[in-house]
């Protein structure tokens, strides 16, 4: 009789020690918390920031911030002005900005990604003058946790503005 009891105290003893392990692992439910934001820089720019809790302590999560973008680009000479109204491009596309943040001892991430708009590509100004963004914007806005297959949209979705404006002829 006893050796039957000690069996199965050990046989306890080991379960609840699996099952007190377990739980953590099994609370683990990522999820954003609130709304995500997305905000224009000033230099046309987007950041996208969020809160993900759920994570598990001290865990390295991998996000990515993803957008439709449209992007116009102006030459400008050293006074500003827009010397050839023709001299300029629009491009868009997909534009993305990828991270990599740990959860820490609480199991939440709260962070900020960046995404610059698509580029000018090979499009040149001519000598003297530069390229300036002029007007961009972003839509279908989105983060990602890839790390646990989790996104949300964000708020606004879509956003835009013009950066920088050509001044009009001077009278």
């Amino acid at each position: 009789m006893r050796k039957a009891s000690t069996t199965h105290i050990r046989f306890a003893l080991a379960f609840a020690m699996l099952t007190a392990l377990a739980l953590p692992a099994w609370a683990q439910s990522p999820h954003f918390v609130g709304k995500v934001s997305a905000t224009l820089q000033e230099d046309g720019d987007l950041q996208v920031c969020f809160k993900e809790a759920g994570l598990g302590n001290n865990l390295n999560i991998n996000y990515e911030a993803t957008a439709d973008g449209t992007a116009t680009y102006v030459c400008t000479n050293n006074g500003g002005q827009c010397p050839d109204a023709s001299n300029k491009i629009t491009t868009n596309g997909p534009v993305s900005k990828t991270g990599t943040f740990n959860s820490g001892q609480n199991g939440s991430i709260s962070q900020c990604l960046v995404v610059s708009p698509p580029s000018a590509g090979s499009f040149t100004c001519p000598g003297g003058q530069t390229l300036t963004l002029s007007q961009v914007s972003y839509s279908d806005i989105v983060i990602t946790d890839t790390s646990n297959g989790v996104s949300k949209d964000a708020t606004p979705s879509t956003i835009s503005a013009t950066v920088f404006r050509c001044p009009g002829p001077k009278h």
